[in-house]
C-alpha cells in the first residue's frame, strides 16, 4: 500500500520496493513487474530481529544478478537498526537475504558503480539544524558491516548533505550515477541535486549543488539514462516528474495536481524509472506527508514519453 523504488532488470521486467508504511499490516515485500506491466510477489524480506519488521526502499541490481537494497527500521526508538541487504538470486529467483551492514538510521538509496554500493543516509544526525545527512560507501563483498557511533564519524561515509527546510525532517535521498561516473544525490528538503565528482584513485574530488531551480520543489528518487545522462526526478511535493538535462537545466515532464492514482494521475511520485520509451512512476502517497485514506489501493503510472 506504500510503494517505494525500482529497479530495471535485463529483460524490461522490473523489481518494486513496497515497505507498506501506510498499513503495515501485511508487512514489507518486494513485487516484480514483468515486461507485459504482469505484477507478482519476488520476494518477502526478513524482519529485523529487533524490531520484527522489515521496510524494503531502494533496491539495485548487482552485476552478478543479485539485488542489493536498503531496509529502513527508524523510529526515535531504534537509532542506527536500518541496513543495508543482499537478495541471493539463483537463475532470476531470489533466495535468501544476507544483512551487509547495520547501523543505518534511515537507510535510502542504494546505488552501485563499479567494485562499491552507494546508501544515501536520510537522517544521519537526528536533531541537526540544518539536518545533516549523508552517503557511505561500502567494498562489494563485504559483509556483516557494523557502523560507528556517532555516524559522522564511520570512515565510510564519503560525502555530507545539509538541508536547510529542517521542517520537513528528510535530506540524502535519491542516487543515481551518470555514464561519467559522476554520481548525483537528491536533497529531498530543499529539491535541490548534489553532484560528486571522484578523482583518479576514487576518492572524493568534489560535493556541490549542482541544480537548485524554481521548478524543483522537492528531490526524491532519482534515475539517469546512461545514454543521454538525463535525469529523471521524483517531485512529491508537486506531483510531478523533473527532467534534469546534462548542462543542468530542469524540465517538468509531468505534473498534475491532488489525486489519489486511480485516474492515472501522479500521486506523491517517489521515483521514475526509464523503460526504453517509457517512464515509470511509483506514487507513495505517504500518509505521514500528505493525510489520505491509508487502505485504498495505491498505483503505477505508467507513460509513455518521446524521450
Amino acid at each position: 500500500n506504500t510503494p517505494d523504488a525500482m529497479a530495471l532488470l535485463p529483460d524490461g521486467s522490473f523489481v518494486l520496493s513496497v515497505p507498506n508504511y501506510n498499513d503495515p499490516t501485511p508487512g514489507g515485500v518486494i513485487m516484480k513487474i514483468s515486461a507485459r506491466n504482469k505484477v507478482s510477489k519476488f520476494f518477502v524480506p526478513p524482519p529485523h530481529p529487533a524490531t520484527g519488521k522489515a521496510a524494503p526502499m531502494g533496491i539495485c541490481p548487482a552485476p552478478s544478478g543479485d539485488l542489493y537494497y536498503a531496509d529502513n527500521q527508524f523510529s526515535p526508538e531504534t537509532p542506527q537498526h536500518s541496513r543495508v541487504m543482499r537478495i541471493v538470486v539463483k537463475d532470476g529467483k531470489p533466495q535468501k537475504a544476507v544483512t551487509v551492514v547495520s547501523g543505518l538510521n534511515v537507510a535510502n538509496a542504494v546505488a552501485i558503480k563499479g567494485d562499491y554500493i552507494y546508501v544515501s543516509e536520510t537522517i544521519m544526525v537526528p536533531g541537526s539544524d540544518p539536518l545533516i545527512s549523508g552517503i557511505f560507501r561500502f567494498k562489494m563483498g563485504e559483509e556483516g558491516i557494523k557502523l560507528k557511533t556517532p555516524l559522522e564519524s564511520d570512515p565510510h561515509l564519503i560525502a555530507e548533505i545539509k538541508s536547510f527546510k529542517a521542517a520537513v525532517g528528510y535530506g540524502a535521498d535519491g542516487l543515481c550515477f551518470d555514464s561519467k561516473g559522476n554520481l548525483y544525490c537528491g536533497n529531498f528538503a530543499d529539491g535541490t541535486i548534489h553532484k560528486i565528482t571522484f578523482d583518479a584513485r576514487g576518492e572524493v574530488a568534489s560535493n556541490e549543488i549542482w541544480v537548485k531551480s524554481p521548478k524543483m520543489k522537492c528531490a526524491d528518487g532519482l534515475c539517469c539514462d546512461q545514454k543521454t545522462d538525463r535525469i529523471l526526478v521524483g517531485d512529491m511535493v508537486q506531483n510531478a516528474i523533473q527532467m534534469i538535462h546534462p548542462d543542468g537545466t530542469v524540465e517538468t515532464i509531468a505534473i498534475n495536481g491532488d489525486t489519489d492514482g486511480a485516474d492515472g494521475g501522479i500521486d506523491q511520485p517517489c521515483e521514475a524509472i526509464f523503460r526504453g520509451n517509457e517512464v515509470i512512476i511509483s506514487n507513495m502517497d505517504l500518509s505521514l506527508i500528505h493525510i489520505s485514506e491509508p487502505t485504498r489501493p495505491l498505483y503505477i503510472s505508467y507513460a509513455v514519453f518521446c524521450l
